[in-house]
């Protein structure tokens, strides 16, 4: 049978090519999920092992900083989820304003359908946890979760990604890191707005007062790091004292230390390096560093320098303090037939799944956004099942959003279940669906469906990426 091949409409290809940064960023947060599920598995065990009192006896040993008589004191664990988290949130504002300042995330064909589709993964989980804490629970303090399944955790998603994934996944990975990013800001404003209480209005002037320093900083174009890494600490204990949850200050900073490097640097560098051959000094070593560090971005020079504590030893000491969950049998009991547990759980996967795919495909079929060449539909929904794994944020709102332990508890185990469900899933069908047996790719925005027998190749472009 004879097949024919009209001319079309020409194709419209979106290929990001990822630079260094977005890489280094992405192969961080991937190599840093399998720290993160070691320490909550040693978590698990250690808390339903006979030695579960040394568990908690070590999250709540005091930690104390002190100059004088003055001294600031928190426990262990709140050390770990109010203070060391804020350096996580701080690399995540730093992505965010980096990616939609001057990455691949400011075009906006690229960033539409993502983000449009994460406004989704937002609301419909939120949406389909009320309903059924609503209709089939008791409603009460259980209502309050709903912040809980919103989120979705960048390192597992990227490391089941980088494990399972089909063949196109660099652009997949674009596409859920801008998933990701809006998925960060939406759930990083839940938790200011309606998880925080008690606000304190002088330290909230006192916030206001050092966030207007940072943009005079910005304004005058200063590049050193210093008097941002003071501004972020004075940030930091303000929120403490104001009320808001004090993660929001390492958000704050992220977001406010300048991405864009200041112009004409690349002379000062050639001068001081020039200098510095000609004639050998301490002093010209330092004028030579000085003028190398202003050529990157104090952004990238920052995030260069916390990504990897955050994503090595700030998160998996997270997991390890926070994924303890005693695993009893009235606890199991309690959790089968606990709405809480329940809600969690399906929304993490049916919400995300349905919520992203939906919306994604909407802005597709507008026209507002496209996909980058070479992701089709089923890695769409694939991408959107994995986004269901909502581990470390979600772990951090289940705290905020529950005084009762045994609610913890069972929202807990919701997201253990719920992310391991997401995950196993999701990973099935980029591989089945994604695959062997691939959905249709939105006409137009990337390249057509391959014919049986027919392979087909994309034209090559000079300086085009090789399919």
């Amino acid at each position: 049978m004879a097949v024919s091949l009209r001319p079309g409409p020409p194709l419209r290809f979106v290929t990001p090519s990822m630079t260094p940064a977005v890489r280094r960023y992405i192969d961080n947060e991937a190599s840093s999920a399998a720290v993160l599920l070691v320490a909550s598995v040693v978590a698990l065990i250690w808390v339903n092992s006979p030695w579960s009192e040394s568990y908690h006896h070590l999250w709540e040993m005091p930690v104390r900083l002190g100059i004088g008589d003055g001294v600031f004191e928190l426990d262990l664990h709140h050390f770990v989820n109010d203070a060391a988290m804020a350096v996580f949130f701080m690399v995540v504002g730093l992505e965010v304003s980096r990616e939609t300042t001057a990455g691949e995330l400011s075009d906006r064909r690229i960033m539409s359908v993502p983000a449009i589709g994460a406004i989704g993964g937002l609301t419909i989980p939120i949406v389909l946890y009320l309903a059924i804490n609503g209709i089939f629970g008791d409603g009460g303090e259980a209502m309050h979760g709903w912040g809980i399944v919103m989120s979705t955790d960048t390192a597992f998603v990227l490391g089941v990604l980088a494990l399972f994934g089909p063949k196109c996944p660099d652009r997949l990975r674009m596409f859920l890191l801008a998933l990701a990013v809006v998925d960060d800001i939406g759930a990083i404003a839940v938790m200011a707005v309606f998880y925080s209480d008690d606000i304190q209005i002088t330290p909230l002037l006192v916030m206001v007062g050092i966030v207007i320093a940072f943009l005079a900083l910005r304004w005058m174009g200063h590049w050193k790091l210093t008097p941002y890494v003071f501004l972020t600490l004075a940030l930091w204990f303000a929120a403490y004292e104001c009320g808001v949850h004090p993660t929001l200050a390492g958000v704050l900073a992220g977001l406010l230390i300048p991405a864009s490097t200041p112009a004409a640097r690349g002379r000062e560098l050639f001068v001081f390096g020039r200098a510095l051959v000609e004639s050998p000094s301490a002093q010209g070593v330092r004028l030579a560093n000085l003028a190398a560090n202003s050529t990157v971005s104090a952004n990238e020079r920052l995030q260069a320098w916390l990504h990897p504590w955050s994503a090595f030893v700030v998160i998996p000491a997270f997991g390890l303090a926070n994924a303890g969950v005693e695993l009893s049998a009235d606890t199991l009991d309690a959790a089968l037939t606990s709405t809480v547990t329940i809600g969690v759980a399906v929304s993490l996967l049916v919400g995300n799944g349905v919520g992203i795919t939906l919306f994604a495909i909407a802005a597709l079929r507008s026209g507002v956004g496209v996909l980058p060449g070479g992701v089709r539909y089923s890695h769409l929904f694939g991408a959107a099942l994995l986004a269901g794994i909502g581990f470390t944020i979600s772990l951090f709102i289940t705290d905020l959003a529950f005084d009762d332990q045994l609610l913890r508890d069972e929202a807990k185990i919701g997201i253990l279940v719920g992310s391991l469900v997401s995950a196993v899933v999701g990973a099935w069908v980029l591989r089945v669906m994604g695959e062997r047996m691939p959905l249709c790719s939105p006409a137009g925005d990337t390249a057509p469906p391959e014919l049986p027998g027919l392979p087909w190749t994309a034209p090559q472009f000079p300086g085009a990426p090789q399919r």
